[in-house]
């Protein structure tokens, strides 16, 4: 095959507490990929395999190191990505020495998501800390989820005929957060894809099934939106926290157990910003030829 008109593509493989990433460095205008080569990139058979693709661009606010995109494993593009956040901060970390090395090695910088600016947190070389905003639960403006005016801490909704019960919340992504007494017996793949696609969720949701273990510590599977069940989501675990914390069921900082690890999550009271703590690995570096 004639490689003259192919684009070489330069990418990073990481992770975040097993939730795993295809990292592009799109800083030089390059543009973003296309649902095509996000699927094919995403494919566990015939491409890198991951759950999301990071686009790491230049920063859109004057404070920020970077931006980045998320983009999930079916093409469709996301608005937050928790344990992606912590993958950017790490690969930033890593190239600080050629974009911001002295704001970058402080241990404290920001970047901006599509949803917003975060601060970060150098915790070590393997772990960070994110701003990840104010938990919002507006049900229609916010998440949006259609047919309640008023918040509640339950949302009662007919699933398929069964009766479900569960609570709602914006991390600058949908959430539905369903308490479970074991949450290894949990239908994950059967109720998660049929709350996604009710009528009720216009842009569809991220839906956690989560286990009170104690009031420091919580297990949870989360079934997200383009992807499907992945071993951690971030975003998931501050939702998560965020509902029960509200419900007085768990302390204001607890442990979130997920399939591939455990992320801390911090929320002082309800005006402040929810903070998440966890880990990150690179992988490999590859290229992929367009």
């Amino acid at each position: 095959m004639n490689t003259a008109s192919r684009v070489l593509l330069r990418f990073t493989k990481m992770h975040g507490a097993g939730n795993d990433f295809v990292v592009l460095d799109l800083r030089r205008a390059t543009a973003p990929p296309p649902p095509e080569l996000c699927r094919a990139l995403a494919d566990r058979h015939t491409g890198v395999g991951c759950d999301q693709i990071l686009t790491i661009e230049p920063p859109r606010s004057p404070g920020a190191a970077a931006s980045y995109r998320i983009w999930n494993a079916d093409g469709s593009s996301s608005q937050q990505c928790g344990n992606g956040a912590r993958c950017v901060a790490a690969w930033m970390l890593r190239d600080s020495a050629e974009l911001d090395a002295e704001r970058c090695l402080a241990g404290h910088f920001q970047l901006d998501s599509p949803t917003g600016t975060h601060s970060v947190d150098v915790l070590d070389l393997h772990h960070y800390r994110i701003a990840m905003g104010v938990p919002r639960f507006a049900p229609l403006a916010a998440i949006p989820f259609a047919g309640f005016d008023a918040v509640q801490n339950e949302y009662p909704l007919d699933i398929d005929g069964r009766p479900l019960r569960f609570g709602a919340v914006s991390m600058g992504n949908p959430h539905a957060v369903i308490e479970v007494d074991d949450v290894r017996a949990a239908p994950v793949s059967t109720l998660g894809p049929a709350l996604q696609r009710h009528a009720a969720f216009p842009e569809s949701v991220n839906v956690g099934f989560a286990e009170v273990v104690a009031r420091d510590r919580i297990r949870l599977r989360v079934f997200e939106r383009g992807v499907g069940e992945t071993l951690a989501c971030g975003s998931g675990a501050c939702a998560a926290a965020a509902v029960l914390m509200r419900r007085g069921r768990i302390d204001r900082e607890v442990a979130v157990e997920l399939s591939g690890g455990t992320l801390t999550i911090v929320w002082p009271d309800d005006d402040a910003e929810i903070s998440m703590s966890g880990p990150t690995a690179f992988v490999f570096e590859g290229e992929w030829w367009q």
